[in-house]
């Protein structure tokens, strides 16, 4: 196996900016948030470090995907369909059919991400976009806290 390490680069944190993003949901899907989570990279001055994004729900998730073919948001809907079918016998149906299988999705797929901002933008390679993945059968108004720790931009 060939790997190479690229040069180690120290930077002293001296900014933290947080954000809350609002996001309207059109029901079970995708929800391309990219360009929101870039802007507020962007406004905030940030230069090198970590930006944390956090979903504030249990039946929704965030996954970073390829934002090129939304054939794939559409496998990856059938898939999770299977993994957590709507007719699974779940105990919980407190808000109806689609609810325990909702948290099931969210707890496979998961409600934080940590992406490195490099040169003031997220690091995201070419076909990457973050999304905000509804499980919820209606549409929902979800909550997305955005929280930038690392050096101010040059």
């Amino acid at each position: 196996m060939a790997s190479r390490l690229s040069a180690i680069q120290a930077v002293a944190p001296d900014l933290v900016a947080s954000a809350e993003l609002s996001v309207e949901t059109k029901g079970e899907g995708f929800t391309e948030i990219t360009a929101e989570v870039a802007r507020f990279v962007q406004q905030s001055g940030a230069g090198e470090g970590a930006l944390f994004v956090y979903l504030r729900h249990t039946s929704a998730s965030l996954t970073i995907q390829e934002n090129a073919d939304p054939d794939v948001q559409t496998d990856l809907l059938t898939a999770l369909r299977t993994f957590a079918p709507e007719d699974g016998g779940w105990v919980h149906k407190v808000e109806g059919p689609d609810d325990m299988p909702a948290h099931i999705k969210a707890m496979l797929t998961g409600v934080s991400l940590h992406i490195p901002v490099r040169g003031g933008a997220p690091a995201l390679g070419t076909w990457q976009g973050i999304y905000l993945v509804e499980h919820r059968s209606r549409p929902h108004r979800r909550e997305v806290i955005l929280q930038f720790v690392g050096s101010r931009r040059a």
